[in-house]
């Protein structure tokens, strides 16, 4: 997956300004107690901080 590909479905799912709120702001336990920009950026892949993100906020199957 890509970035931009990331971003988006934060953004659909989340609205945009939540989606960068979060992205920022929460740390997801499963990498490490990273944000999702801090597992960006340490190279952590971006389907599996994906998958962390809909743990975390009980994203619907379908939307995953």
């Amino acid at each position: 997956m890509r970035i931009t590909v990331f971003r988006r479905l934060m953004t659909e799912e989340f609205g945009s300004l939540r989606a960068e709120m979060l992205a920022k702001d929460h740390v997801l336990t499963s990498l490490g107690g990273r944000t999702v920009d801090q597992a960006l950026a340490a190279g952590v892949a971006v389907k599996d901080i994906w998958r962390a993100v809909c743990d975390d906020f009980e994203v619907p199957p379908e939307r995953r």
